[in-house]
């Protein structure tokens, strides 16, 4: 209860037991109880959270069904406004009156005469031409034609589709049959410059989930690229969505009208009357024979008849595949026989349909969807895309979906704090997607050898992206050599996986990683240079003396692992090595910048690897070089003669045989320094130090 006293019910307990084993019992029953009571929060605790991971699981799942019912909805919607405009159409056919009667109600603005008629539409193009004169660069690329008007405009923010940055603010021009982009000029309030024009033909518009804060806007589709766009406000991007959709179905119904008017039956001029008395054997002659264009094809059948209802409900229904099968059955059955004017009619109707089936195909594979399921949940729409004849857009379409998809696993990867390890993930990601990638590619395509290239080309730019969070993790952060060659070795070793599908991108990596390999190289062979004069500085031409047998049992290991198998013969008595420390740490940390250096070579790094280690190696033998000079103490010269020895004869033909090793040639610079029985010709008077 709130006002539980703990100091008063001890106190009431102490005045009714009748000893201390009372209390004891008192005291056990109480933690008894404050044992179940945590055990009891506990169950509670476990049983809420996993309530709560079920209920959270369910909501994803109910967002993604509302959001599939969403597009089905719109979709159903486009289609029945498109069956409502074909029937008015037809309507309008049948009864002309009632047909003009219909389109006065519908628009109050309707010219009643000829006369308004010409007023309205002039009006409309003086307005097109005013707001064009803003425009620079356009006059010459926007053709004039006397039915172009204008039909909405308003400004737009244009992102990135890749990264979701801002680039610029546009505003679009939309006309009766292209939009108009242009660019702001920066210094002149309301001019803008010329940035693209595109026909509304070629031209799908794809709405934009609202991710915040990125929300209100839309995408438009133009083949072979895409455009993102935001409204300033959610009324005026439905505005956007909604005029787009009307004027290009607008668009397609006048151009079908078109298309109907030009096919039409014209009247044939009367040929002159002839005075050859064979042209009427021969006008008898072609009577007899009946041409092609006059056979009649057979469009009542009742599966020809419920085409286009068909398609609309396969389109609605997301039956890709049958509806695909649908459009081969009828070109299968029109494929022989003539163009006639139904055929023309039917062909109409059926591209229609054609051209949203591949709105909602492209939709599908945009990276706008959901990237879940790997490669193979874009087969069903690749595939239908392939049958459709758009083998092109379904590779294009397909490559960008998996490089939005890779982008994304490479962005969620946590950083850790060993390099090496965030490296092996990031290999295994990267290159275990881009294996998946390629074998759903192989199999898509399988009969479009001209895809491939594209391919490859994908396959590059992203070898590019994971070379670029590779470099910025192993490079940047300026790792050690040995840790750089690690992670390198491991990117090599995943990209040979790639040679099971016959691609090879080792180049590729050495191409890229040639700039960094180079730095770090460099910057490796300064700090050993510095580390080598700061010791040669101090050198006091002095044994070593280990003290332990111990430590003499480890240097021997060392210097073997390093090569030099026989050090024994300058070890002395007891602990004592013949040898000065300068001389020993600079065999060790040569040898070891040797053995990291030849995991990370490639051709390309041949003179980089030996001019560094000529460098490395003149910066010893001269220093030894000049003290055998300039010291006095025989029993000092001996044994720096004795070091110079070890220098010439053990460490550097270990050095030019392990280089020979790694790289399969030998190096004839190496060479020189090792018979070179003087590198440096230094005046014998001279005491200054060259080193």
């Amino acid at each position: 209860s709130g006002g539980f006293a703990a100091g008063e019910y001890v106190k009431q307990l102490s005045q009714q037991s009748d000893g201390d084993r009372d209390l004891q019992e008192h005291r056990q029953r109480i933690q008894a109880l404050s044992e179940e009571t945590a055990q009891s929060l506990k169950r509670n605790v476990y049983q809420n959270y996993r309530q709560f991971i079920e209920t959270a699981r369910e909501i994803s799942y109910l967002e993604s069904e509302m959001y599939q019912l969403s597009h089905i909805l719109t979709e159903q919607k486009g289609i029945m406004e498109a069956v409502t405009q074909a029937l008015l159409l037809q309507a309008d056919r049948d009864d002309p009156a009632l047909g003009a009667r219909r389109a006065a109600a519908a628009d109050p603005f309707l010219p009643l005469s000829a006369k308004d008629a010409a007023a309205n539409e002039e009006g409309r193009q003086r307005t097109l031409t005013t707001l064009l004169e803003k425009v620079e660069g356009c006059r010459d690329l926007l053709p004039e034609s006397p039915g172009k008007y204008l039909v909405y405009n308003g400004d737009l923010v244009e992102y990135d589709a890749d990264h979701m940055a801002q680039i610029q603010r546009v505003h679009a021009f939309l006309m009766n049959d292209c939009l108009l982009v242009a660019t702001a000029l920066p210094n002149r309030r309301g001019a803008y410059r010329y940035d693209a024009l595109y026909p509304l033909d070629g031209l799908a518009v794809v709405n934009v989930k609202d991710n915040p804060p990125m929300k209100d806007m839309f995408k438009l589709l133009m083949f072979p690229e895409s455009r993102i766009f935001q409204a300033e406000n959610a009324k005026i991007k439905k505005e956007w969505l909604e005029v787009l959709e009307e004027t290009k179905r607008n668009r397609a119904l006048s151009e079908k009208r078109r298309l109907e008017q030009e096919a039409l039956p014209r009247p044939a001029p009367t040929p002159p009357e002839s005075t050859n008395p064979f042209d009427e054997d021969e006008d008898e002659e072609e009577e007899d024979e009946p041409s092609a264009e006059d056979e009649v094809v057979d469009l009542s059948l009742e599966w020809i008849q419920e085409l286009p209802e068909d398609l609309d409900v396969c389109i609605a229904q997301r039956d890709f595949e049958g509806a695909v099968d649908l459009l081969d059955k009828l070109n299968e059955y029109l494929a022989d026989k003539p163009v006639s004017q139904p055929v023309k009619e039917l062909r109409a109707k059926v591209d229609e349909r054609v051209r949203q089936l591949t709105d909602v195909l492209v939709f599908e594979l945009s990276p706008d969807r959901s990237l879940r399921g790997g490669p193979r949940a874009t087969r069903r729409a690749v595939s239908q895309l392939i049958r459709l004849g758009q083998s092109t857009k379904a590779c294009e379409l397909f490559l960008k979906n998996r490089a939005a998809a890779v982008q994304t696993a490479i962005r969620q990867l946590r950083i850790e704090g060993a390099t090496l390890l965030y490296i092996h993930k990031l290999c295994h990601v990267f290159f275990t997607s881009l294996l998946e990638t390629a074998r759903e590619f192989e199999t898509d395509f399988a009969g479009n050898n001209g895809c491939y290239s594209a391919f490859v080309v994908w396959a590059r730019s992203s070898m590019r992206m994971f070379v670029d969070a590779f470099s910025k993790q192993v490079f940047d952060s300026k790792e050690s050599l040995s840790t750089a060659a690690e992670c390198v070795k491991v990117a090599k070793e995943h990209c040979k996986q790639l040679s099971e599908i016959g691609l090879d991108l080792t180049f590729i990596i050495h191409a890229l990683l040639v700039k960094d390999i180079k730095g770090a190289l460099q910057s490796y062979k300064d700090i050993i240079i510095e580390a080598t004069k700061h010791r040669n500085s101090e050198e006091m031409w002095r044994k070593m003396n280990l003290m332990t047998p111990e430590a003499l049992g480890k240097l021997r290991e060392e210097m073997r692992s390093c090569g030099v198998g026989n050090f024994d013969q300058y070890t002395g008595d007891d602990c004592w090595v013949n040898l000065s420390y300068t001389v020993v740490a600079f065999t060790k940390q040569t040898m070891a910048f040797l053995e990291e250096a030849l995991k990370l070579y490639f051709p390309e790094l041949h003179m980089v690897l030996l001019e560094s280690l000529v460098e490395i190696i003149l910066v010893a033998v001269q220093h030894v070089d000049y003290s055998l000079r300039c010291e006095q103490d025989p029993e000092k010269k001996a044994f720096i003669r004795q070091n110079a020895s070890f220098l010439y004869e053990t460490v550097l033909p270990v050095v030019e045989k392990r280089f020979e090793e790694g790289v399969g040639k030998p190096a004839k610079q190496l060479q020189d320094l090792r018979n070179a029985s003087r590198l440096m010709r230094v005046n014998p008077e001279s005491t200054t130090s060259v080193v």
